[in-house]
């Protein structure tokens, strides 16, 4: 089990899932926001699609409702766990779970899906186009910061981008410290900042991201559709 494994397989345990537990106020054009609609709009046109890096399912489940089938593919068997627990209670029968490894892709032995999408997931899944079938769709949401890399390891696996747009308005909003510090620590692999050992960390934090008596992150995200 590599750190990431671990780290995912820890946020699960302590969250129930790779969520945040904090409150907040969104403001600006929200780029998560706008991949759920463009998402939504184009589910109903393939007929098999993966969620890769999919957490605990709860977004896959949501989106089963728009899909023919649909697959959640994650490498954190914690967050598998409440996947799967989540899909019998909702008894969602288009959707499953199965643990992928992007690294290597052992578990899927040939081009199985019509289209994925991945919401912040794993950026290795474009160097693997195999799994893909001919004409196939990939969509992503990913933090600005990953652009570049993003961009080369699309262009690296044989994809072509056909739209990259870039969305930089949205902000979140915390009311309190303890909050920010929650939103922090789902962060893909954050601290924990609500730890005493990593206040003063969080406090030089909370002064980088207070702007005129506000604390203010950004969620600056762009969407990619390759092909």
């Amino acid at each position: 089990m590599n750190n990431s494994q671990k780290w995912y397989n820890n946020i699960a345990k302590r969250n129930k899932g790779y969520k945040s537990l904090a409150t907040y106020t969104k403001r600006g054009l929200s780029g998560e926001d706008e991949f759920r609609k463009k998402l939504i709009a184009l589910l109903p046109g393939y007929a098999n699609v993966l969620d890769i890096g999919c957490g605990h399912g709860e977004f896959t489940l949501e989106m089963a409702n728009y899909a023919k089938k649909i697959t959640g593919g994650d490498n954190s068997n914690e967050l598998l766990q409440i996947a799967t627990a989540m899909k019998s209670e909702k008894e969602v029968k288009n959707a499953e779970f199965r643990f992928i490894d992007t690294h290597d892709l052992s578990e899927i032995k040939g081009r199985e899906f019509d289209m994925i999408y991945s919401r912040r997931g794993p950026t290795s899944i474009y160097l693997h186009k195999r799994i893909l079938k001919q004409n196939g769709l990939i969509i992503s949401i990913h933090p600005l910061y990953a652009i570049d890399r993003v961009k080369e390891r699309l262009l690296k696996g044989g994809f072509e981008i056909v739209e990259l747009v870039e969305y930089l308005d949205c902000e979140l909003v915390f009311d309190t410290i303890t909050d920010f510090a929650e939103h922090l620590s789902s962060m893909h692999m954050s601290n924990d900042y609500t730890l005493s050992e990593n206040k003063e960390e969080l406090s030089r934090l909370v002064d980088q991201h207070t702007i005129e008596g506000e604390l203010i992150y950004p969620e600056h995200r762009f969407i990619v559709v390759a092909k």
